[in-house]
């Protein structure tokens, strides 16, 4: 595994030793540390119960952890917690736009709340509209809005105040290719043009690998890989074998034959098995010959460059896509 290697000086995010045990006794975080550089946009990834909420509950001042220190823009969230609300922005998963009002007037109360007179609150509230492109609809009640303009709001609602540092917790769930395709490039614009860091979780290894500086992985509530997406794909060395089996009782058989051809990270995954080949299209046949002299019967194989989804299943023993199975079921 890759170490963090973002300066103390160039971090907005410190994170060290932070330990977390709910009182059921479920360990949520194990000494987690984590560094994010300043004007980045940071995806922090894992399995369902790896620690991500807890740690955004931390880092957003709604919980306290058992150990360890965590600071934003070198403030203790711990003993300073009113000073780091006003350094951070929150979008939640779901939306916290109020439908019955107007954007116009969800943005000025939100304003107003932060401080701001009702001069100030409106031309900051027009400022955000304009720059989502919502005006034209600024005087609309929000229920009326589509899925893609509310998001926007959320996004519009968690900048009002001008924070540093904006936390995006699966900011496109349940949109549609265009419009996540367009909130993505706010997030750019966002990080690289109005220099806001950006902490992303997400259930699109595609919108991770896509909008990340760096990403971090995490299991059991500990850093299990770190690095930019190209470093971390590239750490992936050979191909993946992908290899659909008729039946799970075949599949220990499966991993003693795969071994036995000398491919590399063989995990069994329910009825399927994966596994690395250093030339993923000449393995094939031989792995299939292999198979079928061994009695197992396969129903698809697939061979891919190495993507995320590799990555995350090298560490943490599933493939990202189950994990989000778990977490909707």
């Amino acid at each position: 595994m890759q170490t963090n290697t973002v300066p103390a000086t160039d971090s907005i995010v410190s994170v060290k030793g932070l330990r977390k045990t709910y009182p059921d006794g479920v360990t949520a975080l194990d000494g987690l540390d984590l560094a994010v550089a300043k004007g980045t946009v940071f995806g922090l990834l894992g399995p369902n119960g790896a620690g991500k909420s807890t740690t955004l509950k931390i880092l957003t001042t709604l919980s306290y952890p058992d150990q360890g220190e965590a600071s934003i823009a070198g403030v203790d969230v711990l003993s300073e917690p009113d000073v780091v609300r006003r350094s951070i922005g929150y979008v939640a998963q779901r939306s916290g736009a109020d439908i019955q009002s107007t954007g116009m007037e969800n943005l000025v109360l939100q304003a107003r709340i932060n401080g701001f007179d009702r001069g100030e609150a409106r031309h900051r509230a027009a400022g955000l509209l304009d720059r989502f492109g919502l005006s034209e609809s600024a005087d609309r009640l929000v229920k009326t809005w589509s899925g893609g303009m509310q998001r926007r709001l959320d996004m519009a609602l968690a900048l009002i105040h001008g924070p540093q540092l904006l936390f995006l917790d699966e900011p496109t769930t349940g949109l549609d290719p265009e419009v996540r395709a367009e909130l993505w490039d706010a997030i750019r614009t966002l990080c690289y043009v109005d220099g806001v860091t950006v902490l992303l979780t997400t259930h699109y290894l595609e919108e991770a690998d896509r909008l990340a500086d760096r990403i971090v992985i995490i299991d059991h509530g500990r850093v299990v890989a770190e690095g930019t997406p190209g470093e971390l794909k590239d750490g992936m060395r050979g191909d993946a074998l992908h290899i659909e089996l008729t039946s799970t009782d075949m599949v220990g058989l499966a991993m003693g034959v795969l071994s036995a051809a000398n491919l590399r990270e063989v995990v069994a995954e329910g009825r399927s098995v994966h596994a690395r080949a250093d030339r993923g299209a000449e393995a094939v046949p031989v792995v299939l010959a292999a198979l079928d002299a061994a009695g197992v019967r396969v129903l698809e194989v697939t061979v891919n460059r190495p993507s995320l989804d590799d990555v995350f299943l090298r560490h943490t023993g599933r493939r990202f896509a189950t994990t989000e199975n778990e977490r909707t079921a």
